[in-house]
């Protein structure tokens, strides 16, 4: 570890920092535009420069390795000329529209032009002007302001995993553009916006809505997947405003998906604001005593076993316990989370056999993946850019067993069918005798391959690879299920799956629409056909105008995820809280007070009366979900003594996720992903030369 002098104070850094990286350890405040501690070192801006001794000019920082015995100086007369004289280049052709600029306020260039540089400039020449790029729906482009710090194009390269931005041009004429001036399309494009130091690259949805300044900050937690990305959602007054990431290095690091990022007009449209109640064949709004009234007279005249409840995916662990414990009072066993039409069951391998054992963090130690049913990146786009990374900087080689797809990385591609993992287990493919060889390997299960009647079997065969590559041992567990709902681990953790098991989400529906079911509740389930639901009584709780809403009798208009105080455990069994950052529109209500208000008028009171005093209950349940921000691990012993009980059929193995921009009804009301969903298909339609 070498020593190295900084302004005076000696100090003791790892091998491999850089000088930039020291100065930080010694708390000194190193300007910079290129350096971003997770992209590569570029070293094209040189606001960085420092003093070395024995140097014969100023060192970027950035760029110089620490070394044994340097004496670095941050502060002395050439310091401050030449930060000066990199600030007076950066602004020769750059703008002087601040005022109009939506970067104003959040400009490091404007920033560092305060603290770095002068009050005039020695040029006089006409500033360049550039042609503008057309980038897509979601990033608006000012290349007039660009100044080349290439940190978009090393993101989408290297975190992204695609070659969609680049430099052409040298001098004057570089600039950034898209590759044969196609739009950027790829799903973690948003984050450009963030790291762009300038106001070249802004968002095009939020362009003049608001001023940093004006937005009230509450930090929260996405759940447009199981990531469980933290995330910080910006409001004025009532109106979410935008959404923007906070870092997590064990979760999403500093990055969130473009359904993430731009997901929020969503939640100002179709919105459920009353209570409804359907009369003549006519949804009329109602009174909420109405509402339950009606709701307790249908009950009363209804079979237990001709009830069932269905879960959906945005769901909190508070109001799902609520939602369980209103079934159980009603006697109700068909309660089902599974909306993705997974067969996977709890009892199979206790919690190791549903969440993402090793942890997100872990992908980035394996020395060899083998996914099967799954397509990481639109069922958990910031995950897949911790693949990436393991890909680029170990060169872990992956495998896929499902359906082929573009991962944005290379992978060998096994077969389309769940017979290709006996295949593996037999060591008859060449990959198998790569995961035997890896130190830590690793397999990721999507819920794709869980969807068939061998569901179980296949699981067993799994269970089995795993154990005999080394995947599960004592110094490494790298068995993992990736799963694509917010709400399905807590679902899964509190019991949310009937107890016969030829129940399941097909099957309650299949006798919804044959007319088998008298009374069927929606907890924010909508992913169905509203054919599915025309034979049954439906109760809907929710918060959009979407199929469940179509369908249902009545109504109960419920909060949104900004709207409320919820606990979300993600697909590493990790809890996180979600905070309120707005009011729920008109008399909707969080879904838990709604189902306790219900169970009053059910004769079946529930024991809680506050959001405390509901958590308690649901701790003395779940005592894992008071462990905020821990990973609660599951018992892996379970998965290692699994034992194959029936055969695998060839049925191939497809992702659940078909519609990546239409996954759930706060999406489907949003016209930015309506408008990303229509740049992608163009964009896929001109690079094949099809029409659609």
């Amino acid at each position: 570890m070498p020593k190295l002098t900084i302004d005076g104070k000696e100090i003791e850094v790892e091998d491999g920092l850089t000088i930039l990286q020291a100065c930080e350890e010694a708390d000194v405040e190193i300007p910079r535009f290129c350096y971003h501690e997770r992209l590569s070192i570029a070293g094209n801006c040189r606001m960085c420069l420092v003093e070395m001794e024995r140097a014969p000019k100023p060192v970027a920082s950035c760029a110089m390795p620490a070394g044994e015995g340097m004496v670095i100086k941050t502060n002395t007369p050439l310091v401050k000329k030449a930060r000066e004289g990199v600030m007076e280049f950066m602004l020769i052709n750059h703008p002087l529209d601040c005022p109009i600029c939506d970067q104003g306020g959040e400009c490091d260039l404007q920033d560092q032009s305060m603290a770095y540089g002068l009050d005039g400039t020695r040029y006089t020449e006409s500033k360049r002007a550039m042609a503008e790029q057309n980038f897509g729906p979601l990033i608006k482009t000012e290349m007039t302001r660009c100044i080349s710090c290439t940190r978009c194009v090393r993101f989408t390269t290297e975190v992204a995993g695609v070659h969609e931005l680049g430099q052409t041009g040298r001098g004057e004429d570089a600039e950034i553009v898209s590759y044969l001036g196609a739009v950027v399309t790829n799903e973690m494009s948003g984050n450009v916006i963030d790291l762009c130091p300038v106001g070249a690259l802004t968002s095009r949805p939020y362009e003049f809505n608001a001023r940093p300044w004006e937005l009230r900050k509450t930090q929260s937690i996405d759940v447009m997947d199981a990531v469980g990305s933290n995330i910080r959602v910006d409001v004025r007054g009532r109106e979410v405003m935008r959404v923007m990431p906070i870092n997590n290095d064990d979760v999403n690091e500093e990055w969130i998906s473009d359904k993430t990022r731009f997901i929020w007009d969503g939640l100002k449209t179709r919105r459920l604001d009353t209570p409804y109640l359907r009369k003549d064949g006519a949804l009329v709004a109602t009174t909420w005593s109405e509402a339950f009234e009606a709701i307790a007279k249908k009950v009363k005249t209804s079979d237990k076993n001709k009830m069932a409840g269905l879960i959906g995916d945005l769901n909190g662990a508070e109001e799902i316990f609520a939602f369980k414990s209103l079934m159980d009072s009603l006697g109700v066993d068909n309660v089902d989370c599974r909306q993705d039409r997974s067969n996977i069951r709890p009892e199979w391998a206790g919690r190791a056999g549903y969440i993402f054992n090793s942890g997100i963090n872990a992908i980035e130690d394996a020395d060899a993946l083998l996914i099967i049913g799954s397509n990481p990146r639109l069922e958990a786009t910031v995950l897949n850019s911790r693949i990436i990374k393991a890909v680029k900087q170990n060169e872990m080689p992956v495998a896929l067993v499902g359906e082929a797809a573009d991962l944005a990385y290379e992978y060998t591609h096994i077969g389309n069918g769940a017979e290709s993992l006996n295949e593996l287990l037999k060591g008859k493919h060449s990959f198998a005798k790569t995961l035997k060889a890896a130190k830590r390997p690793m397999i990721i299960v999507g819920q794709g391959t869980f969807i068939g009647d061998d569901a179980k079997a296949i699981f067993e065969t799994i269970a089995n690879l795993a154990t005999n590559i080394g995947a599960i041992n004592d110094d490494w567990t790298g068995l993992n299920f990736l799963q694509s709902a917010a709400s399905r681990v807590a679902a899964l953790d509190l019991g949310c799956v009937p107890k016969n098991e030829s129940v399941n989400y097909n099957s309650i529906l299949n006798a919804s629409k044959a007319g088998d079911l008298d009374l069927l509740f929606l907890l924010s389930a909508d992913e169905m056909k509203l054919c599915d639901l025309d034979n049954s009584f439906v109760v809907y709780m929710g918060s959009h105008g979407d199929v469940g809403a179509n369908s249902a009798d009545i109504i109960l208009p419920s909060a949104a995820y900004t709207e409320k105080f919820a606990t979300y455990i993600n697909l590493e069994g990790r809890a996180q809280l979600g905070h309120k950052a707005t009011f729920a529109p008109g008399n909707a209500k969080d879904d838990w007070a709604i189902i306790r208000a219900l169970s009053d008028h059910l004769g079946h009171k529930l024991p809680f009366d506050s959001l405390e005093a509901l958590r308690s209950k649901m701790f003395d349940i779940a005592p894992h979900f008071a462990h905020i921000g821990s990973q609660s691990a599951g018992d892996m012993s379970q998965l290692q003594s699994q034992k194959i009980s029936g055969d695998i059929s060839s049925t191939p193995l497809n992702s659940t996720i078909a519609d990546y921009y239409h996954t759930n009804p706060i999406a489907r009301a949003s016209k930015i992903m309506d408008d990303c969903k229509a740049a992608k298909l163009a964009a896929i339609s001109e690079a094949t030369g099809t029409n659609g």
